[in-house]
Formats: structure tokens, sequence, C-alpha cells
């Protein structure tokens, strides 16, 4: 395994600005991200409130079901004592969801190693479960590259009711198929026996797709101590109660300076990512396992299709007394990490990077900073099936992702076609038209009226001449498939659908291929958190 970090173009405005450290964009954070800026975290965080040890208590509790590793525990011990946290988070996706969860992993754990070096204190890797979202279209499903196309793999039928990962059950017979057929399309390897054993045990120890994703993720990152919390997990809400007090409390600025900011960043042309409205609560309310956006409409928190209602003081009841009701959005769910840990440094992804952008006064209405943003590290793999191609065709690994193989396989295409024969069909379209013209013109001249016929007629043969053209061209790639598979098979695997990898294939096709140990042995590479994009050649 080869580490190689590379340069390429940032396609999204908003990360390319504050990577740069546009004034623009570092207006609407407290902290740039830059190396000083964690020891003044640091120094600010000296006085946010954390109940350490009934924390510490509930995040074990949360995982002993799945296994504390050594290093695990000896995180939650620092934890309880005076450590801080490097935070990132994800959707619980079947199969750990696309590769993006991996990296954002790998971020955090480095992230928290790096400044765990540069502060000399203990800096702990924290990853949130996004258990309490709803949509479970989102991470239902995986896919695999078949011949240039993209093949979905879907978990199961469309959910009635729009519940939380964390509470629709799975149906193990039916997730033991998807696995079977997705890895069909990976096709067997020396590991592929013992692999799928080893996720069917853990599919049995599992009832939810919080459940199988965390067991999967632990089992990937144990070794390096990385603790794990479910966002909607029961105990975590009924600690985080005197906070929703004051998200509710203080519900109505919320939304009034997060609709301002989105303002302000609409205006310099990022766009609004959140939608933000001055009658939103920023939370949901629960009922019957389903989540429900909650609005304020005449001092009442409302919500039509759940048919419910609550006064300011029955919400602030139902937080106090009954917080399981309760759930944040994406405008409170920083905010309530943020009153959760002592959080050093948040790590996300582009999007993450937008709706945090409308957030900076959200903070300071509950005297509390925006976290350090680090952008998460982008990583492509480059499998032993491609590499050797690449060389061989000589396209560069940047090459690839921005996309110029498709221009090489057309050149090469143009270079492989029979032009002799387009031209000789060409000619003969033309003489066809002559003749045509001639017989259309002599029927004219004998008052025979048959236009339309003698057109259709011309049409028929035309088309004839183009279906024949169609098959001489299908003929020439078929004698060239073999070489024109290369190409296939490098936009397939680097670029899967004109995108990163990483957005969509998950590690278990890399984890097939290389081993259990994938994980394991990419840790040790030489990252540097610096805004490159890291290759990594199996």
């Amino acid at each position: 395994m080869k580490l190689e970090q590379i340069e390429i173009p940032i396609t999204n405005p908003l990360l390319d600005d504050y990577r740069k450290e546009k004034s623009s964009i570092l207006s609407f954070f407290h902290y740039p991200n830059r190396a000083e800026s964690f020891s003044q975290r640091l120094e600010d965080l000296q006085n946010h409130p954390i109940r350490r040890g009934q924390l510490v208590a509930i995040i074990r509790d949360f995982m002993e079901s799945f296994e504390i590793s050594s290093k695990a525990e000896e995180h939650l011990q620092e934890l309880e004592d005076n450590a801080v946290v490097i935070v990132g988070g994800q959707q619980s996706g079947l199969l750990t969801g696309p590769l993006y969860s991996v990296h954002k992993a790998i971020s955090v754990i480095l992230l928290a190693k790096e400044q765990r070096e540069n502060l000399g204190i203990p800096v702990v890797p924290v990853f949130w479960i996004a258990g309490e979202d709803h949509d479970i279209d989102e991470i239902n499903h995986t896919f695999t590259a078949v011949n240039g196309r993209l093949e979905k793999h879907i978990y199961g039928e469309r959910p009635k009711k729009k519940t939380m990962a964390s509470t629709t059950a799975l149906d193990v017979e039916m997730v033991r198929n998807f696995i079977n057929e997705t890895f069909k399309q990976y096709g067997e390897t020396a590991y592929t026996e013992n692999l799928i054993a080893n996720i069917d045990a853990i599919l049995q120890k599992s009832t939810t797709y919080t459940d199988f994703f965390v067991q999967l993720m632990n089992g990937l990152f144990k070794e390096e101590g990385l603790l794990f919390i479910d966002a909607s997990n029961p105990k975590l809400r009924e600690y985080e109660a005197p906070y929703f007090e004051k998200l509710v409390q203080l519900s109505e600025t919320i939304a009034d300076v997060v609709t301002i900011r989105e303002a302000d960043l609409a205006e310099l042309g990022y766009g609004t990512p959140i939608g933000a409205t001055k009658e939103a609560a920023n939370l949901f309310y629960v009922k019957d396992g389903e989540r429900f956006l909650l609005e304020r409409h005449d001092g009442k928190f409302i919500n039509h299709m759940a048919n419910v209602q609550f006064t300011k003081s029955e919400m602030l009841k139902l937080a106090k007394e009954n917080p399981t009701c309760l759930s944040n959005n994406v405008v409170t769910r920083p905010l309530m990490q943020d009153m959760v840990f002592p959080v050093l440094a948040f790590v996300g992804g582009p999007g993450e990077l937008a709706y945090w952008s409308t957030l900076k006064d959200a903070f300071e209405t509950l005297n509390m900073k925006v976290p350090v943003f680090v952008p998460r590290m982008n990583m492509t793999i480059v499998d032993r099936q491609v590499q050797p191609i690449l060389d061989e065709l000589q396209i560069s690994v940047a090459d690839a992702i921005a996309g110029k193989t498709a221009s090489l396989k057309s050149s090469f295409e143009n270079e492989v076609y029979d032009a002799g024969a387009k031209e000789v069909l060409e000619q003969t379209k033309q003489l066809l038209q002559s003749q045509y013209d001639g017989l259309q013109d002599h029927l004219r001249n004998n008052n025979i009226h048959l236009e339309k016929l003698v057109d259709k007629n011309l049409s028929i043969h035309e088309s004839q001449l183009d279906f024949l053209m169609r098959k001489i061209e299908q003929e020439i790639l078929l004698k060239h498939d073999v070489e024109l598979r290369k190409y296939r098979t490098v936009e397939d695997r680097i670029l899967p659908g004109g995108g990163l990898q990483e957005r969509t294939f998950n590690p278990f096709q890399f984890i097939n291929e290389y081993g259990e140990d994938l994980v394991k042995d990419m840790m040790e590479l030489p990252f540097s958190i610096n805004g490159k994009h890291n290759v990594i050649f199996l």
C-alpha cells in the first residue's frame, strides 16, 4: 500500500474560499482553520461546562454492546478527566454507507492525534452517529460499477413511515440477500467467504440500521479507540434535557439569527443550504417512532401532519421531563454537539461546511463559539486491477479524477474508426438524394403528385444506410473491445457515475480485494491533513 497526495480542482466554491481563507467566508466563523486556532479554542473551552462522568457513562453503556477496545477505554478515562474531543459524524448507511463515512472517521482520528501532540493534552476522537435521521432512502442502498454503468443495490421496500434509522428494524434475511447480491458484483477473492461470514455474524447481532452500522465501523476502527455515540440514544436524550430547554427557550432568536446569516451567505453567492425561516423551531417532535418538524405560529410549536401543537411552557416541560420525544435538525445538531462535548474541532464535508456557515450567531446566542471547522480528507483508492491499466494508458490519477479518461477513450475510438466506410455510405446517401430529386422532378413534370411517398421511400433507404453504419461501428468497437474496456474500467473505479469514488462505493468493495486489514493499514500511511487529495495504491 502506498500513499500519494495530489492537487485536484475544488469544485465547491464555498469550500475553495474557506481553504483559501477568504475574509468573506471566514467572517462566518470564530476561528480560521489554522494551527494557532486550536490553542485559542482550547483556551476558550476552559469555562465550558461538561458533566464528564455522566457523559462517559452514557458512551460506555452505548459501546458495551459491541466491544470496547483497550484504546477506547483509555479514551473514555481521558474524557472523564480533562480531554477535549474532535467530532465528526454520519448517517447509519448499510455496509457503512459511502466511503466518505470511513474517510471522516480517519480524518477525526488523525486530527485528534495531531492535536494531542501539538497541544500536549489528551484529544479524543468521537464519531457522532446521526441515528435520528429518518430519510431511509438515503441509507438503504449501495452501488457497484458494471461495464460503464452504476448498478444500485437496494435493501427492502420504501418505508411507509419516516422512522429514525436507530428505530427502523432490519430483516436479517433480506439484508443477507442484499449483501450477497452486492458481493456477487465485487467478484470472488481469497477473502470473500470469510468476509461475508464476519459481516453476517455482525448482522445477526443487529436489529436496526444503527446497530449494524456502528458495529461494522467499530470493527474497522476499534484499535484506534474511536468513540461512538448515537444522537438518538435515549440516555443521551435524557442527558440533553437542560440543553433542549435552552433550545426551546431561545428558539425564536436562533431562527431569526440563522435566517439573517443565511441571507448574508446567499448574497455572497454561496446559496441557501438550510432554507431557514423565522418560523422554524429547528426541532423535531417524535411520535410513534416518526419525526415531525415543528414550526412556531402564534406562540405555539406546531406540526399539522402529526396533529400536535404545544405552547412554549408545554415544550419546556417536554424538554425537561420527556426529552426522548425531541430531536435536533440541521441547525440545532451542531449546537447540541457543542453543549454535550468539549469540542475542539468538527470535521465535516462541503455540505456540512455550508450549513455550519449559517450558525455563528446561533452559537453566540448560547454563549458559545463555533468550533474550528476542519474539512475532512478526500481519498481515492486505486486497486490492483486499475493501477497497471493507468500505467499502460499513461493516464494519471489526477487526470482520471478530472474526467479526462472519457476524452481519451473518444480519441481512441476516432483513431480506430472506419472513416472509409463512412465516406462510401455518405457518398451513397448523396447519390440517392440526387437520384430521388430527379425522380421528383420527373413526376411533377408529368403531373404525378407522390411527393410524400417519394420522400418517405428515400427516408427508408437513408435509415437503412444509417443502420448499416451503426453496425459497422459496433463491429469495429467489438474488435477493439479489450482496449476500450480498459478505459471503462478506469472510469468505473476512479470516477463512477462521473463523481468521486468516495460518494458511491463502500469500503467492502476494496476490503474484498485487499483483505480485512485494509483500514488498519491505511491508518499507518503518512497522511497529512493539508487539503490535498489522497490517492491510496493497494
